[in-house]
């Protein structure tokens, strides 16, 4: 008796993990037979737009991210930096629409800055939008979300492409952006769910957006998966916007991956259990938009699944056991998925050439690990290397 329990929490324990493997190229079968829900938007509007961005500390690049906010093919909108903890040297503009906010304290959050900016509103707006301070934007960034809002939308989730390949590092973060942008963006939206949220690249309905951190009582990174998991608990969607771009600096070396990484595994560890509740709402519900959303929630980082995949395969293969066959299929599956990820969008050579390096990123991820739990005191915000 207690040895088929055993033998059962096993069986379970490989498919929890093993889903994650095969779940990918299951859903680019199924969208196969899907067609694009969003049709053309007959309508035009002109929404007011927020655009916050928030600095902590570190001001290198607002200069550049200013100047590619005020070249957007729009009009109507307002730029509000929050500029926490930041030198005055960086923080002068030459452009009526740019309103920089210097809170009294250190805020070290990026919820806390986006509150204070909505408080510091000099008018009402119709749609708030979040960059980073690193972030560029691509001119039709703002009329390509007003399709999604045009449509009905509340929240939309812009693409959020590799502004600089300038090492080994930033390659394989964009390779894994490219992963996460085709699956649980473009894919999982097509399918009728929602795509997630990515921390910038992102805009709301404001009065959604200010009821969603109005709720908020936390403290360090994860910002946008507690705002993502209030928009799915609702009954509400978020759209992929790929066209809406939002260039983003990648890591670029061994330290500033360990900090990041160590940031969002925390977060995993401290959110996910919103799956199983968004799961919850979506079986009452009958919710395929919450069903297939909660499941995603769930699914580990991708080096811990990855990692504990092939730890299962050696485990099945030593005992001889007919899994070891299952697990190789699986694997082999999960790596056909992240090629078609790659293909499936512009990716440039580097990104190819770098994935002879995945074991030593893969390394470095586990060393997040170890300092996860202490993330938020380790580091704030990631410290990005000015490059030309």
């Amino acid at each position: 008796m207690i040895n088929n329990i055993i033998n059962l929490l096993w069986l379970v324990f490989q498919v929890l993990i093993g889903y994650n493997l095969v779940l990918p190229l299951l859903m680019v079968v199924f969208s196969v037979f899907v067609r694009d829900r969003i049709g053309k938007t007959l309508i035009k509007q002109m929404p007011d737009y927020a655009i916050i961005v928030t600095a902590y500390e570190q001001t290198d690049y607002l200069q550049q991210v200013v100047k590619s906010l005020l070249d957007l093919n729009y009009h109507n909108y307002m730029i509000y930096i929050v500029a926490d903890n930041c030198p005055l040297a960086s923080l002068i503009f030459d452009a009526d629409r740019v309103v920089v906010l210097r809170p009294p304290q250190t805020l070290a959050s990026n919820i806390k800055s986006h509150d204070y900016a909505i408080k510091h509103f000099i008018r009402k707006h119709d749609i708030i939008t979040i960059i980073d301070s690193d972030n560029l934007v691509h001119p039709e960034y703002i009329n390509e979300l007003n399709k999604y809002f045009d449509q009905g939308f509340e929240a939309v989730q812009g693409l959020r492409a590799a502004k600089n390949l300038n090492s080994t590092y930033a390659c394989l973060d964009a390779a894994r952006d490219l992963y996460y942008h085709f699956y649980d963006g473009e894919l999982l939206f097509k399918l009728g769910s929602s795509a997630t949220l990515a921390g910038s690249g992102m805009a709301f309905k404001a009065g959604l957006y200010q009821d969603a951190i109005a709720a908020m009582d936390f403290h360090g990174a994860g910002f946008d998966k507690v705002v993502q998991a209030g928009i799915l608990l609702s009954g509400k969607r978020i759209a992929f916007a790929k066209n809406a771009i939002v260039y983003d600096e990648k890591t670029v070396n061994p330290t500033q991956l360990v900090n990041q990484r160590a940031r969002w595994i925390n977060t995993w560890f401290r959110f996910c259990g919103y799956g199983l509740s968004i799961i919850g709402k979506g079986i009452k519900n009958r919710s395929l938009n919450q069903l297939l959303f909660g499941v995603i929630l769930l699914r580990p980082p991708l080096f811990i699944f990855l990692i504990l995949s092939l730890l299962l395969l050696m485990i099945s293969i030593l005992t001889g056991s007919v899994a070891s066959v299952y697990w190789i299929l699986a694997i082999f599956s999960f790596l056909i998925s992240f090629l078609i990820a790659l293909l499936r969008q512009p990716t440039d050579a580097r990104i190819y050439r770098s994935l002879a390096g995945i074991p030593k990123f893969i390394y470095y991820q586990v060393v997040s690990l170890v300092y996860a739990r202490g993330a938020n005191k380790r580091s704030v915000a990631t410290k990005h290397i000015i490059h030309p």
